[in-house]
């Protein structure tokens, strides 16, 4: 009898997840569940319709002024029973310091999404297999975070009845906030729980901590959601506790990106296989071109009889 030896081909059974790889069998819901190579037209229509849908809901939730005043009183309530409400001595403190105030009001109202929309390009770009997964996360956290705002409405600090706090747009009069000042019209002012300046800066940090390589890259990655928590108080815009509701939103995120894929996107292969006629045309020729022990001299597939090991 020969002695028949297989060597299995390399490359897309190694570059696709556990789960999926090992998914041998037919079906749309494979596909969907394999990572490939996002397409950039498609990823700008889907980031620029998700956003404006995102604005519509959040400002089409009712303005329940009575009950989100109400759950501010509570939410400072319940900070002062933990010994934590420090956010007027912060609002204060940093309002005193006309630059570093404005800056805040600045970074506020501009980073929170050319931050996120840098991260998503820089994905893309060098990080393709695991781009749509991290996108996943991202839509996921902000998908949970609208039925925060219909269920529980929020005032933020600022326009607390007799809070104290100061709204620093518009005492300095900067273009920080899109609840204040004539911008006030044109957003819901009572959408503050949970904050998506903390859920989407942290979705950043982390993107960047994990897959960056330059250490102060990473570095920088880990300190912008920090920073980020120190503005949206000392603005007066959120409680500590809205940055504790944008970080569980995260986490359900991450879960549903867990659940999706098998796998955390982190995890995931950094690049995956072309797709298209072209590449699937090539991947066939390389396919042939294994099989065929001629040319190439690494031929995929060894047949050893044992008359051929006869001296």
């Amino acid at each position: 009898m020969g002695e028949t030896t297989v060597t299995k081909p390399e490359g897309l059974e190694a570059a696709l997840p556990e789960t999926v790889a090992a998914d041998s069998g037919p079906g749309p819901l494979r596909r969907l569940r394999t990572p490939r190579r996002p397409r950039f037209w498609f990823e700008i229509l889907l980031i620029a319709v998700s956003y404006w849908t995102y604005s519509l809901v959040r400002n089409a939730v009712p303005e329940q002024k009575t009950e989100a005043l109400h759950n501010a009183d509570w939410i400072w309530q319940v900070e002062h029973h933990l010994g934590i409400a420090v956010e007027e001595s912060v609002n204060h403190a940093v309002n005193s310091v006309h630059w570093l105030i404005v800056g805040m009001n600045y970074y506020y109202a501009t980073l929170h999404f050319i931050v996120t929309l840098g991260v998503l390009v820089w994905l893309y770009r060098r990080h393709p297999g695991r781009y749509a997964a991290t996108r996943l996360v991202l839509f996921a956290t902000t998908a949970v975070a609208l039925a925060g705002y219909y269920l529980y409405p929020l005032a933020p600090p600022r326009l607390m009845n007799g809070g104290g706090f100061i709204d620093t747009v518009m005492v300095h009069q900067t273009w920080g906030s899109m609840a204040s000042g004539d911008l006030k019209h044109m957003s819901n002012q009572y959408a503050a729980m949970p904050s998506m300046h903390i859920g989407w800066s942290l979705w950043c940090g982390l993107t960047i901590a994990a897959l960056a390589t330059v250490p102060w890259v990473r570095v920088l990655g880990l300190l912008y959601p920090a920073l980020t928590l120190v503005v949206i108080v000392a603005t007066a815009n959120h409680f500590w506790l809205d940055a504790v509701g944008g970080m569980l939103c995260l986490a359900f995120g991450f879960t549903v990106a867990r659940l999706w894929y098998g796998r955390q996107p982190y995890a995931l292969p950094r690049t995956v296989p072309a797709r298209g006629p072209r590449a699937s045309r090539a991947a066939a020729e390389t396919s042939a071109h294994d099989r065929s022990p001629g040319l190439s001299g690494r031929p995929q597939h060894r047949v050893n009889n044992a008359r051929d090991q006869r001296a």
